[in-house]
């Protein structure tokens, strides 16, 4: 029934939200330069998260429109990471452009990745967020984060978060309270394994 409503929600509110979704128009060779601050974690392959532990989220070739609605949540501490939140503190509207279209011109992952979960039954368990997310996880609805590729520990903990209310967004919410643990192990195992998805951002 919750799954029901919400899918209802999303199908009749979706052309609102893009509509009013920023549209980047940042300069990458710009945002090259503005990451800078973000490369001790993001441009480190293998780099985790120090407590609790979890790789650190890929975000070469996601989508910029999505970068620029992730920023601004760290920025309003509506998503809870201090040091996220003091990074995204003084970008303003332009530097956060700048930023998401030089992670946006990321070309994907030659290879999926490996993955330690069951990824058959991720894939069935997928169904219901293909509207957003796309069938692989490579969607083409720019306010919502690709996921293809994503590392599989980081995917665990947003949607742990997401059912926990650590991350507040009602969609993302009300579809992950129902989940089991196992449930958030074979979601996470399937997009993580998808090809043709995120890579870690490398600087020259």
């Amino acid at each position: 029934m919750i799954r029901s409503v919400l899918w209802q929600l999303l199908v009749l509110g979706i052309s609102g939200v893009l509509a009013s979704a920023a549209q980047a128009a940042g300069d990458p060779a710009a945002g090259k330069s503005k990451f800078a601050t973000c490369a001790g974690c993001h441009a480190i392959p293998g780099y985790t998260n120090a407590y609790p532990t979890y790789h650190v989220p890929r975000l070469g070739g996601q989508h910029a429109d999505y970068i620029i609605v992730a920023l601004k949540a760290y920025q309003a501490g509506e998503r809870k990471h201090p040091t996220m939140h003091a990074n995204a503190f003084p970008l303003n509207e332009q530097d956060m452009q700048d930023i998401a279209a030089y992670l946006s011109s990321f070309p994907a992952a030659a290879a999926p990745y490996p993955v330690r979960g069951d990824t058959a039954a991720g894939k069935t368990k997928s169904a219901t967020c293909a509207a957003c997310h796309g069938a692989d996880g490579n969607g083409n609805i720019p306010i919502y984060p690709r996921l293809a590729g994503q590392q599989e520990d980081y995917l665990r903990k947003a949607l742990g978060d997401y059912q926990s209310g650590a991350r507040t967004n009602p969609i993302m919410g009300g579809m992950a309270k129902p989940l089991s643990p196992q449930d958030i192990t074979d979601l996470a195992s399937y997009f993580a394994s998808q090809p043709k998805g995120l890579v870690t951002v490398q600087q020259e």
